[in-house]
């Protein structure tokens, strides 16, 4: 009988008899089952009744020298080898599928579609070593904006000897526009949080982070200018150096992009701040070629950001006590010297149902929790962690300096006043020594292969 699978439920198609053969490596941390054992007592390792219904992943399609087949099976965290016969059914390894215990045997009930998040979490995947520290990139960002840009060589000429050129006046319009919208170190004085405008300030930093870009330039109508945006105006850049050197934005596709270390080492951990301050950039200008691949290392950190964040909206409830929603962000800001640097955000929302039976008017609010990381030349690293369910509110504040410490110590009791002055009951305040405990996204070996 041919062995045809559709998206949806179709009739049990039979799967021979589990047979032996050795087991091969799929790089899965799955225990074999030992094949020289009947298919009842394989089955039964599985914990698997009569008629029971689970899901299994295709580790591997095996072709055997006499004409046959058979799929190694990824199910329950074991690996089972199962005969096919002449007629394999159509799938390949990485697929899921559904099968049924029929007696001694496996049934196959369907396949399943790829999951949204298997595919955002393959593209995530390709991204993770191509990106660029955004500080260092809006640093050289800067300098071009004063120094110019190199241009590519003439025949015979050193590049040493290219001489520099301005940017090009729409990169260097947008780039001006860019750092004049950015955070300022002094755009909020303590106490602001009350007045309204600053919450708008707050939402605009948020809007304009380059995380929402697509989504905002869907909202915005042909006949209206791109919204004011951080990737938005990489792209404009990017478009405008290419025009410089005669080249369509597709030439853009086949450049490889510039990558930094220290995102290499710990791609899927935020907030993560750099583990040392950026090098300061060569006095030397860069070429319009070197800051289109550190362009193209910019967007691919800042696509990361946005598919790491979809990645583990996906897994909403995959898990108990995980997140329903996760946003990642970094926002720009300036120094007082008009330094550019980087503040991550990881926003998160947790729907509480637990304690329904306790607190049943409380049982719908969700829980809010937010970690804020960022550098400060004098203060050093700070970490915030606040976690707000209506009307409470905690906050934990991680330095590690000793003299930063003792400062926000010293405003602790200011800021537990201004948050009950919001009407908020402050439930825990305090500042330890050190950086918390990161959370660190792990792509399971179901979805992608981050090694490949």
């Amino acid at each position: 009988m041919p062995m045809k699978l559709n998206g949806g439920p179709t009739p049990a198609l039979p799967v021979n008899k589990l047979s032996g053969g050795s087991q091969t490596n799929t790089g899965l941390p799955s225990v074999g089952i030992d094949p020289a054992q009947s298919a009842q007592q394989q089955l039964a390792q599985l914990k698997l009744s009569n008629q029971e219904t689970t899901l299994a992943k295709v580790a591997e399609v095996v072709q055997r020298k006499d004409g046959g087949s058979e799929l190694i099976l990824e199910i329950k965290g074991r690996s089972l080898a199962v005969a096919t016969g002449d007629q394999p059914p159509d799938v390949k390894a990485g697929d899921l599928i559904k099968v049924m215990r029929a007696g001694n045997e496996l049934t196959l009930l369907g396949k399943l579609a790829a999951s949204q998040e298997a595919g955002i979490a393959k593209a995530l995947a390709q991204r993770l070593p191509w990106q660029q520290n955004l500080q260092t990139g809006l640093t050289q960002l800067l300098n071009s904006m004063n120094a110019g840009l190199k241009g590519a060589p003439q025949p015979g000429q050193l590049p040493s000897n290219t001489p520099t050129q301005p940017l090009p006046a729409v990169a260097k319009q947008t780039l001006e526009g860019l750092f004049t919208n950015m955070a300022k170190a002094n755009s909020l004085q303590p106490g602001a949080g009350k007045a309204e405008g600053s919450v708008a300030q707050v939402k605009q930093w948020l809007a304009e982070s380059g995380g929402f870009a697509e989504s905002r330039l869907l909202q915005t109508s042909a006949q209206q200018n791109a919204p004011s945006d951080f990737k938005l105006a990489l792209a404009r850049i990017i478009t405008a150096l290419l025009a410089s050197r005669g080249e369509t934005p597709d030439a853009f596709n086949r450049l490889t992009p510039l990558a930094s270390q220290d995102l290499m080492n710990a791609p899927l951990q935020f907030p993560r701040l750099a583990s040392a301050t950026p090098s300061p950039s060569s006095s030397e200008p860069a070429s319009v070629a070197q800051t289109l691949r550190m362009l193209a290392g910019m967007l691919n950190r800042i696509t990361v950001n946005q598919l790491h964040s979809q990645t583990l909206t996906a897994r909403a409830g995959a898990e108990p006590g995980t997140p329903t929603s996760t946003l990642l962000l970094e926002i720009p800001w300036l120094t007082p010297q008009q330094e550019p640097r980087m503040a991550q955000l990881r926003m998160e929302q947790y729907n509480k149902e637990d304690d329904q039976k306790q607190q049943p008017e409380r049982a719908a609010v969700s829980e809010w929790r937010l970690n804020l990381a960022m550098d400060l030349d004098h203060a050093g690293p700070l970490h915030f962690e606040v976690s707000y369910r209506h009307p409470s509110v905690s906050a934990h504040i991680w330095a590690t300096k000793q003299s930063t410490l003792r400062q926000v110590n010293a405003e602790l009791p200011l800021l537990r006043k201004s948050l009950a002055d919001l009407g908020l009951e402050v439930a825990d305040l305090e500042c330890r020594r050190g950086s918390p405990k990161q959370v660190e996204t792990r792509l399971e070996h179901r979805l992608v292969d981050t090694q490949a």
